[in-house]
């Protein structure tokens, strides 16, 4: 959460309130799938008390693109890569699927659980860099392994070999390619938080990496003593 307006009121709970009669075991299993996929045991609702519109808004954990999901025009639900989800209305379930195919359980870049988000109404979801969006109507797409975000249920997701030795070791491309084939949408992201991850160590000076795109007189060590950062690197 990252502001609200007066008026609303908010509560951590056990379930997610797609099942206002569901009991505490059912409760207890279901968070624990939620906790399996990168969420955590209790939901946070929030409710608008007052007689008029209230806002409430909601921050990504990192740098990139918030995608609005209308579950009703997708068929009531949309298989996303673990810690996707962000927020969505009530009545809204989130849960568990099991990617039961070997090959892209171990390879596809998302392992065998991914996140599963059912209702009829408004949801949201975060990746990293700029979304595109594709519909495929009995087609294929291949892509890199780690720019998945979310797919309907329409869509299969396997993995292939890149093509001959030398394109898989020196291409730059990895030695697998994520395959979507089917009829619905996919939504791919331009730059997953690993890579961003990656990027920023290589370029920090603290974790062992080297500065890019300073171009100061007073870059390197003696920079960094005249900025207060001591001589760039921890010795703890």
């Amino acid at each position: 959460m990252m502001f609200m307006e007066d008026g609303i009121k908010f509560e951590a709970k056990f379930g997610d309130g797609s099942d206002p009669k569901q009991g505490f075991w059912k409760k207890l299993m279901a968070a624990g799938g939620r906790l399996m996929t990168g969420e955590s045991l209790f939901v946070t609702h929030f409710t608008n008390e007052s007689q008029r519109k209230a806002r409430v808004a909601f921050a990504a954990p990192y740098p990139g693109t918030v995608v609005p999901l209308n579950l009703a025009d997708l068929g009531g639900a949309v298989v996303c890569q673990r810690d996707a989800f962000l927020c969505a209305a009530l009545g809204t379930k989130i849960s568990m699927t099991f990617n039961k195919r070997i090959g892209s359980g171990l390879f596809g870049g998302e392992g065998f659980i991914l996140q599963k988000v059912e209702g009829d109404g408004m949801a949201f979801v975060h990746a990293g860099g700029t979304i595109i969006k594709r519909q495929l109507n009995n087609e294929r797409i291949r892509l890199d392994t780690g720019c998945l975000v979310a797919f309907t249920p329409g869509i299969q997701f396997d993995i292939m070999f890149s093509p001959g030795l030398k394109t898989a070791f020196f291409g730059g491309e990895g030695l697998f390619l994520a395959v979507l084939k089917g009829t619905g949408t996919v939504w791919m992201q331009s730059l997953p938080f690993s890579r961003m991850a990656d990027r920023i160590i290589q370029s920090a000076p603290s974790a062992g990496g080297r500065r890019v795109g300073e171009g100061s007189a007073l870059t390197g060590r003696v920079g960094d003593v005249v900025n207060g950062d001591g001589f760039g690197f921890n010795p703890f």
